[in-house]
Parts: structure tokens; C-alpha cells; sequence
């Protein structure tokens, strides 16, 4: 068990602790906004717990909020959440069987895939997976339980800001990728795609628009 962990470098730990904090700080903003707008405060715990979506549970909130029915909201949800279905396909062989494949279905998480993804060996995916997945799920709860607590006192959690911190942090871990022009061509690809499509399309389908950036840079750079 030992050697499994070892796969995983100081560097890497330093990086999943990182997120898993940040997503520990915006469970806290999900949970104090959640009961802010007054909803009862077992809502946004067994969100996180059950759901465990960040984006999905910020969007339900937010649509909720405005006066829709909860099942538009769920629907708007499950749409942003379309995006697991290539992330289950990619890392379906660090999952395992049984109890451990539903286990590592719901830690499956967008910084999850990416730290198992850009790890070199199988073990070494496999344990940042578990690690990171079960990282964020941990701090995310966390988060949200107190940030539930905070809501009571805290009447305008907007001006906190605890919502840019989480992108704020995956900023930082992306940046010395973009070292590669591959990977800034497809960055900048994506990111226009993204930007174009975000005033008339539902939230989500703009991110998941952002990887054609990838077929094109593909294309151009097999030319």
C-alpha cells in the first residue's frame, strides 16, 4: 500500500491540497448563499453529500432562487453535468469494480480527472484519483457545513467573494502547462468558443463547446 502512494509526487500533493482547500472555501460560499435564500439548512448539506456537484448545486440554487420549479433546475443540472459522461470513459480503468466503481463515480470530479489524467502510470493515476476525489469530497462537505452556520450571520455573501477563489487556484495549477504552443493554441481555441457561446446557450454546454479547441488544434498541427 505503501508503494502505491509513493507513485504520487510532493508536487502533486501540494497541487490536490491546494484545490481540495479551495473547494473547501467556494462549500463554504455554496452553503451560506444556499441558506441566504432561504432554503431550510439540510437542503445544501445533503446536496453536497448525495449530489456532490458543485457547479450543478450552485446552478439548482441560483434557477431555484429566481422563482422556477425545482425540476427546471434539476434539468439545468443534469445538463452541466453531461460533461462526466467523456470524463467516466477516460478514467473508467482507476475506478475498479462493485462498491469501488459507484464509490469513484460520484468523487468524479472536472480537477480529479485532470491531476489522474497527467499522471504518467497506471498506480500513479489510479492513487491521485482516489486521493484527489476523496480530498474534495471531504473539504467540500466541510465547507458546506459551515458555511451553512455562516449564513445565519452573514447577510450580502457576494461581497466575500469566496467564489473567485476556486478559479483563482485553477489559474495558478494551469498556468506551467501553457509552456507548449500546442497547449496554448488549444487554450486560446477553447476559451474563444467558450466566451462566444455563453450569452444564448444554458450553462455548461459552452464549457463542454470549449474542446473542440483540442480537434482543431489537432488538425492544424497535422498539416
Amino acid at each position: 500500500m505503501r508503494s502505491k502512494w509513493r507513485t504520487v509526487d510532493r508536487g502533486v500533493l501540494r497541487d490536490v491540497a491546494l484545490v481540495c482547500l479551495a473547494d473547501g472555501i467556494v462549500g463554504i460560499s455554496f452553503g451560506a448563499i444556499t441558506v441566504g435564500a432561504g432554503a431550510s439548512p439540510w437542503l445544501p448539506v445533503a446536496m453536497s453529500v448525495f449530489v456532490f456537484a458543485g457547479a450543478s448545486q450552485f446552478l439548482f440554487i441560483g434557477i431555484v432562487a429566481t422563482g422556477a420549479s425545482p425540476l427546471t433546475a434539476a434539468t439545468a443540472g443534469l445538463l452541466v453535468n453531461t460533461r462526466h459522461i467523456p470524463f467516466g470513459l477516460a478514467v473508467a480503468d482507476l475506478l475498479g469494480s462493485g462498491w469501488r466503481r459507484a464509490a469513484g463515480a460520484h468523487l468524479m470530479a472536472d480537477e480529479t480527472v485532470a491531476f489522474a489524467l497527467a499522471q504518467r502510470s497506471h498506480e500513479g493515476r489510479r492513487a491521485v484519483y482516489w486521493l484527489c476525489g476523496t480530498g474534495i469530497f471531504v473539504f467540500w462537505n466541510l465547507g458546506t457545513m459551515i458555511g451553512v452556520q455562516a449564513g445565519h450571520l452573514i447577510t450580502d455573501t457576494a461581497a466575500l467573494g469566496l467564489d473567485a477563489a476556486f478559479p483563482a487556484v485553477l489559474v495558478a495549477l494551469v498556468l506551467p502547462a501553457l509552456r507548449e504552443r500546442q497547449t496554448r493554441v488549444a487554450a486560446l481555441i477553447g476559451a474563444a468558443i467558450a466566451l462566444a457561446t455563453t450569452a444564448f446557450l444554458p450553462a455548461g454546454v459552452p464549457v463542454l463547446l470549449s474542446l473542440l479547441g483540442l480537434g482543431f488544434t489537432r488538425v492544424a498541427m497535422s498539416r
